[in-house]
């Protein structure tokens, strides 16, 4: 046993400098990696520094159904979403910023981008058509 503890200590403690290694390696992520993509959070997201980059995303032609400007989130009845490879249907989602919802009306007929952002599939930007 005297000889065992020990080395065991030593396998900790490199286990945990390995450990912190990596983590440092990975910069500011958090969390376990589940294999989800990580996406700009800014984008779209009116004061952000990352800028308007969700101009290469497909606007998809969508109606809006509800509008919940509490827990900030659109239901909205939309063609297909190729870069989230969803077919057309109903369904709630998520706003990056609270103000995209202000003027919406139900009924609305509008373009909107779309983006999964830690793992919740997020509205970045409304415009109505043309």
């Amino acid at each position: 046993m005297k000889k065992t503890l020990p080395y065991l200590l030593l396998l900790a403690t490199r286990g945990l400098v390995a450990l912190n290694s990596a983590h440092a390696q990975e910069g500011h992520h958090h969390g376990a990696d589940n294999g989800m993509q990580h996406h700009d959070h800014s984008r779209g997201v009116p004061g952000s520094e990352g800028g308007s980059a969700h101009g290469e995303l497909p606007k998809v032609e969508s109606e809006v159904r509800r509008i919940n400007t509490r827990a900030n989130t659109l239901s909205l009845r939309h063609g297909e979403i190729p870069n989230l490879d969803m077919p057309p249907m109903t369904m709630v989602f998520q706003v990056a910023d609270p103000s995209l919802l202000e003027g919406l009306a139900v009924g609305d007929e509008v373009l909107v981008t779309f983006d999964q952002i830690d793992g919740a599939y997020t509205v970045l930007s409304v415009e109505p058509m043309p």
